[in-house]
């Protein structure tokens, strides 16, 4: 199945250069959908490139401190000098929408 999402340049480049692999989102009902083998087609929303992945597995947590603890930073796209913190995705989903829906990183790898 195809998904559509859509990513800011920062992490669209990350993913399109490989160094970021796992994709942070809220596990709602259009992410609940997503399956491994599945594929998502990112667009970036500052140039509309197009960006094509398989998803390899989903991982579910019940918010992003736990992901957060799972995983690499460099893997969530963050830099060896940058400090990674949970408290950053409140930029996209506040606590109360974490504690409704959970939160779910997509393992991903450009597809060929």
């Amino acid at each position: 199945m195809l998904h559509k999402m859509t990513l800011r340049d920062k992490p669209f480049q990350q993913i399109k250069t490989g160094k970021k692999d796992i994709e942070m989102r809220l596990y709602d009902e259009k992410r609940s959908k997503i399956k491994a083998r599945d594929q998502i087609e990112f667009t970036n929303t500052e140039t509309n490139e197009k960006l094509l992945v398989n998803v390899v597995a989903i991982h579910i947590f019940n918010n992003f401190t736990e992901l957060y603890k799972s995983f690499s930073k460099t893997r969530l796209g963050y830099g060896f000098k940058e400090k990674a913190n949970p408290s950053d995705m409140l930029e996209y989903y506040n606590q109360g929408l974490q504690d409704i829906y959970r939160v779910v990183g997509i393992e991903i790898k450009l597809a060929k």
